[in-house]
């Protein structure tokens, strides 16, 4: 995928760090984060996913390294509106079982970001309606995917592709509907997310 970070090199390094989140988690949250702050959620979202990680531990550096990368592209992937988001998954040569566990869990993720922050009343009325609500309730049904044992792997391989696809639309479409939720941020601010969160 675009953003230049694998899914198992990234939940190695989150491993090693100490950190209590999964990659596929981490980039759902920072999804939902992203889709109601833009820019502004990439400190508190790297606080978040690295919290009780040791501050001056080689490994943290190693990770945060990473999650930088992943926030500016995921970032800009979702600005340009440009069809390329992708969600952060294994790679088509996991089984589906842990394929699907990790679709799981990024919804799971992408549900916290969009829930754990600041709501004014007019923003929870927007997740509340159409076509959000709708979103948020589909996204809740993955969090229980699992991999149909008695379904081959080309059914199950099929069943996958489809679910990614719609977290991938799904997802663009929540970022354009709370756009008037977020604080305008231009292109160069977004570039400088490495030095905000260093």
């Amino acid at each position: 995928m675009e953003q230049g970070i694998d899914h198992d090199a990234l939940d190695n390094a989150l491993r090693r760090c100490g950190a209590s989140w999964g990659a596929a988690q981490t980039h759902g949250l920072l999804s939902g984060r992203l889709a109601i702050a833009g820019a502004n959620s990439g400190f508190s979202w790297l606080s978040q996913v690295l919290e009780g990680t040791g501050d001056a531990d080689v490994r943290r550096v190693e990770c945060e390294t990473m999650l930088v990368c992943l926030f500016e592209t995921t970032y800009r992937q979702l600005s340009a509106r440009m069809s390329e988001f992708e969600p952060l998954l294994p790679n088509d040569e996991d089984n589906t079982a842990s394929r699907a566990a990790a679709l799981a869990r990024w919804c799971e993720g992408f549900l916290h970001g969009l829930v754990s922050a600041d709501h004014g009343d007019a923003l929870k009325a927007r997740l509340a309606a159409d076509p959000l609500a709708d979103v948020i309730r589909d996204m809740l049904q993955i969090t229980r995917a699992c991999a149909d044992d008695e379904g081959d792997d080309e059914t199950n391989d099929a069943a996958f592709t489809e679910l990614v696809e719609y977290l991938r639309v799904a997802t663009q479409l929540t970022y354009e509907e709370l756009a008037e939720f977020r604080r305008n941020v231009d292109d160069s601010n977004a570039a400088g997310i490495s030095d905000a969160v260093h």
